[in-house]
């Protein structure tokens, strides 16, 4: 440990790194009950944290090795640190990307002045390109953060926020991807205020910590979610592991929904957007803050605001349910006029914030139902059971991800006598040629009975898509899904389907 602290302490960072505000969030601070503060790594010049390990590996190395040049595998903000990095020590940078780069983050990395090389359908395939390219070309590879000088480099930030609030603090959250920002972090903070507890926060659908520290050492996760880009890492770093297993106190998962309404919370303190990776931390900070049974602030990492503007389409409609500001109901109703009038009044003054009905045969019909909501969970259990109570049949979608990506858009879509239908969901990377990749590898006799895909501004979309497969050749069906590496779900039992789409 004391030679981490030596490194973080002699760290060269202030080259081309600011020292970051540390901000206090007064609406959170009143409704928490603490200091509520932000580490406003997002005014950084390359809009990320990102920087500051990158600057402190080239700093590191020697001439003779800088003059070889630098290389990397990267889609987003340690691309553009290392760019930055170099560009300012007059040092070449090559940086591989993944076709499925968004182009923002690729023209980004070229004004920085990296040369940039476009290679393969995912990272890994990147990130194998690259070190060929390393060992053929001579270059210096720089990881992302799996290096101690990269580590040490993050970890001024930890040094910046002791230094920034004298008073009690009773817990830092910090982002985990990979973990050197929080290995970083960690480890000055239990050096020098050991009592502070370091509370890690991952999402739920990419939590290769959480997943490492239960193991005893890191392994792959199977399938890994995309919404937080920037830390959507498979297995964790090998140092920063073995750094984090002493110093963190906890690691906690946090939902989409609940980095979205953290986003929102940034800003509309700040007037700042946060990229999804970049709120990690505060989702984490308002899940666990309330449990702290110690005073003193509790503190997150504004790490990262480098979103794609499209992508706040998707973090605008989930933001409410993050906040429990919003419920999604599907109701059963009687098929006769004056049904839904009944059914406002029964919802009173309450916000509707969504309504998707399409008439159905038959002596009753379903409707989909968005409400708003003042308190939070309680209020939705109350309206749930007031609306049983007049004899309405109501199942809550307020957690359902077909639900809420998918049939919200679809409600009405029934065929009757339709057979041997199987509901899967998919994420495909955006890239020409991805559907067709899918759809020629299905047997002549596996139709297609559904289709709905919408784009949420990043690197893969989001498929809903209905098969018939004959039971007999399930089995080679599912050895399909299994050849075609997208990252698939089985839905054929999700109650949003069987209520609004699946054959009678």
């Amino acid at each position: 440990m004391p030679e981490i602290i030596r490194s973080i302490l002699s760290s060269s960072v202030y080259d081309v790194a600011i020292e970051t505000p540390l901000e206090r969030m007064g609406p959170l601070s009143d409704r928490l009950g603490r200091p509520v503060l932000l580490k406003r790594e997002d005014l950084q010049p390359v809009f990320s944290f990102k920087l500051r390990g990158a600057y402190n590996k080239l700093a590191s190395l020697s001439d003779a090795d800088r003059a070889r040049g630098v290389i990397c595998a990267s889609a987003g903000n340690h691309a553009q640190g290392l760019a930055y990095s170099a560009t300012r020590m007059g040092v070449r940078s090559v940086i591989v990307m993944p076709t499925t780069t968004p182009s923002i983050k690729v023209e980004a990395v070229k004004r920085l002045g990296g040369e940039v090389v476009i290679y393969g359908d995912a990272f890994d395939d990147a990130r194998l390109h690259a070190l060929d390219l390393c060992e053929r070309e001579n270059l210096c590879f720089v990881h992302p953060y799996d290096d101690p000088e990269v580590i040490a480099g993050q970890g001024t930030i930890g040094v910046e926020i002791l230094r920034q609030h004298g008073g009690r603090i009773a817990a830092l959250y910090v982002p985990i991807g990979g973990g050197g920002l929080a290995a970083g972090i960690a480890a000055y903070a239990k050096f020098l205020r050991p009592d502070i507890k370091v509370i890690g926060v991952e999402p739920e659908d990419a939590a290769s910590m959480k997943a490492a520290l239960a193991a005893g050492h890191p392994v792959p996760l199977n399938e890994v979610g995309i919404f937080a880009d920037g830390v959507a890492v498979r297995e964790a770093g090998e140092l920063p592991f073995a750094i984090l297993k002493d110093t963190l106190d906890e690691v906690i998962t946090v939902s989409t929904d609940a980095i979205c309404a953290a986003i929102k919370d940034i800003f509309e303190h700040t007037r700042a957007i946060a990229e999804p990776a970049g709120a990690v931390s505060l989702a984490g900070l308002r899940k666990h803050a309330p449990t702290l049974d110690v005073p003193g602030a509790a503190i997150a990492i504004c790490s990262g605001a480098n979103i794609n503007f499209d992508r706040l389409r998707h973090v605008a409609e989930r933001a409410e349910l993050g906040e429990r500001a919003e419920a999604i109901l599907a109701v059963t109703i009687p098929e006769k006029p004056g049904s839904y009038r009944a059914f406002m009044r029964l919802l009173g003054s309450r916000a509707i914030t969504e309504f998707n009905y399409r008439i159905a045969p038959g002596s009753n019909a379903q409707i989909f139902v968005g409400i708003g909501l003042k308190g939070g969970d309680a209020e939705k259990a109350e309206i749930i059971a007031m609306l049983r109570e007049h004899g309405h049949t109501v199942l809550d979608l307020t957690y359902d991800e077909v639900a809420k990506l998918h049939i919200r858009y679809m409600v009405g879509g029934r065929v009757e006598g339709l057979r041997n239908e199987l509901l899967y969901r998919f994420e495909f990377p955006e890239r020409p040629g991805a559907l067709l990749k899918f759809l020629e590898g299905l047997a002549p006799d596996w139709n297609i009975s559904l289709f709905h895909y919408r784009n949420h501004g990043s690197d893969y979309g989001r498929v809903l898509t209905g098969i018939q497969v004959p039971p007999g050749e399930r089995e080679a069906f599912e050895a399909y899904l299994d050849t075609l590496g997208y990252a698939h779900w089985d839905e054929s039992d999700n109650p949003a389907y069987t209520m609004f789409l699946a054959s009678a």
